[in-house]
């Protein structure tokens, strides 16, 4: 049971900074290039930028595409010496897919 959990946490933690990425606003060139001093904002949140929010089919899609992710890896992963890599990588794709196809039956 402890494995599992910390194959479910692994494969969270990464899966919600996957979603954090997704929601990221794209930052054009000019912006890159920065103010005049006397233009920069300040104070608190002067860092802050607003993210996008992404539909319920956008969230599915990355944890799809992060599960996915993690059975290509583990396909690839053939030596006998990478076999617990591979289980892992099959583990925490488990997980997500197991979110995605919610609770089964009772």
């Amino acid at each position: 049971m402890r494995a599992r959990d910390k194959a479910a946490v692994s494969a969270l933690r990464a899966t919600l900074a996957a979603l954090d990425n997704a929601e990221a606003v794209p930052v054009d060139a000019a912006e890159l290039r920065g103010l005049a001093l006397e233009q920069a904002p300040l104070g608190a949140g002067a860092t802050e930028a607003a993210r996008r929010e992404l539909s319920e089919g956008g969230v599915v899609d990355v944890v799809r595409a992060e599960a996915a992710e993690r059975l290509e890896v583990a396909a690839q992963l053939t030596a006998p010496a990478h076999a617990a890599r591979a289980a892992r990588l099959r583990a925490e794709a488990a997980v997500l897919l197991g979110f995605l196809d919610g609770p089964g039956p009772a």
